[in-house]
């Protein structure tokens, strides 16, 4: 095993870009899409290109953060789960002290990028970051990471909103609601991947407090994400015919993943966990036909 003393530069640079997670873009799409959701349907079509370009970058720079942070965070349990065994943390490439350095680095290069958006928008992402620092130690504490996590992930809801001057409305929470009911559901489906091991070593999921309900409830929740949506979507004259047409394939989706995590085979679940992925980018296309 190496440690954090013994590699070279180009070694340390390579285990940041694994530690940031930029070899696995799935975390930045989850995020990503409905933060394009929500900043389409806030400025009435294609945003100012500034405040896309800002927005585009903070999440980029913002949940890579949260990767280091929760690195940082699981760096004394990675090494005793399959999946994450060979993280840049629980082998030893860098240290935790690094790791906070690279968090601290990544959430500064973020807040640059609300030099370019308005005051409420600085405000907003404070509790971003919140929520953001937070999750990981959640896992440690309560049954309901995942909601914790649906709602850092949701965040780039309303802070789109804010930047192109909109009030938070009820379209704006029935985005943000419906998104976090979403992923609660895609992050059940990953935490099933893992169950055994977290069961072990006394990790805390939606996995294990679901239970034998975990599938059922988790296309419950892919119900209400889909109800919201629409329901946002409609309020905003969105609905027909391409925001409609998008949740119908939407729908058809979810009834896909639950033939195939049914049985919950973890490799299958995690196949669903980042077919998600093609959800947000749906109802994405959805919303930009709309506004055509």
């Amino acid at each position: 095993m190496h440690t954090a003393q013994q590699t070279t530069w180009r070694e340390r640079l390579e285990a940041y870009y694994y530690l940031c997670r930029f070899d696995k873009p799935i975390g930045t799409e989850l995020v990503f899409w409905p933060t394009m959701w929500a900043l389409w349907i806030a400025a009435e079509g294609v945003p100012n290109f500034t405040i896309l370009m800002a927005i585009v970058l903070g999440t980029i720079f913002m949940r890579a953060a949260g990767c280091a942070i929760n690195d940082f965070a699981d760096r004394k349990v990675d090494g005793q789960v399959e999946r994450t065994k060979n993280r840049p943390l629980a082998t030893g490439v860098i240290s935790a002290k690094e790791a906070v350095w690279v968090f601290i680095a990544l959430i500064a290069a973020s807040a640059c990028t609300l030099l370019f958006l308005p005051i409420e928008t600085f405000y907003c992402a404070l509790v971003g970051l919140l929520l953001a620092f937070v999750y990981p130690f959640m896992k440690r504490y309560t049954h309901l990471p995942q909601v914790v996590l649906g709602m850092a992930f949701s965040w780039g809801i309303p802070m789109s909103f804010t930047a192109v001057g909109k009030p938070l409305d009820w379209t704006c929470w029935m985005l943000y609601f419906g998104n976090l009911a979403w992923t609660v559901a895609y992050d059940t489906q990953y935490a099933i991947t893992d169950r055994e091991y977290d069961l072990k070593i006394g990790v805390k999921s939606t996995a294990i407090l679901f239970g034998k309900y975990d599938i059922e409830i988790i296309s419950l929740l892919q119900a209400i994400s889909v109800l919201l949506i629409g329901s946002a979507l409609y309020r905003e004259n969105l609905l027909l015919p391409f925001g409609l047409i998008a949740l119908l394939l939407v729908i058809a989706d979810f009834i896909y993943q639950w033939t195939k995590t049914k049985d919950r085979n973890p490799e299958r679940c995690f196949w669903a966990f980042r077919h998600n992925r093609w959800v947000g980018l749906i109802i994405f296309i959805g919303i930009f036909l709309a506004f055509l």
